[in-house]
């Protein structure tokens, strides 16, 4: 049975969060999708992976290519990833249903801590995701460190 980590961003921007995760996720062997809800944020996500440090590149894709089932990591806005993941990212307040947090390794809901909607988004996610029975937690950079916060 997975569990869902929430990640309350205040002190680093998502992209650098996000990579960090990702080459975490990779050492453990995991597939990921990293899932949006807006094809011109995952664009720049995209572009942003690229641009990383040559010495902890991610091998990814966009969705909609013609490998998308051979890529490590797939940024998509699709509920079901063709990569077979063991772990999904979400940003900017994609959905995650109940069923797939115990499918999966890991799911992790990266948020915007400086966006009063996206906290909101998070707290609701939260609710709905512990009270169908899921195992979360709840990390926050707040103190500069990232910390667990809560567990449930």
């Amino acid at each position: 049975m997975g569990a869902v980590y929430f990640y309350h961003l205040t002190r680093h921007p998502l992209e650098k969060t996000l990579s960090v995760l990702l080459n975490k996720a990779r050492q453990a062997g995991w597939r990921i999708a990293v899932r949006g809800t807006d094809p011109s944020r995952l664009d720049w996500l995209d572009e942003k992976l690229w641009l990383g440090p040559e010495e902890t590149f991610l091998p990814h894709g966009r969705a909609g290519g013609p490998h998308d089932a051979d890529q490590p990591i797939l940024l998509t806005s699709d509920q079901k990833a063709v990569n077979d993941p063991t772990c999904v990212m979400t940003v900017d307040g994609a959905d995650v249903d109940p069923g797939e947090v115990n499918k999966l390794e890991r799911v992790c809901v990266l948020f915007d801590g400086n966006d009063d909607v996206a906290v909101q988004k998070a707290r609701d996610q939260w609710k709905a995701l512990t009270e169908a029975g899921c195992s979360a937690q709840y990390w926050s950079e707040a103190s500069g460190r990232w910390e667990k916060k809560a567990e449930a």
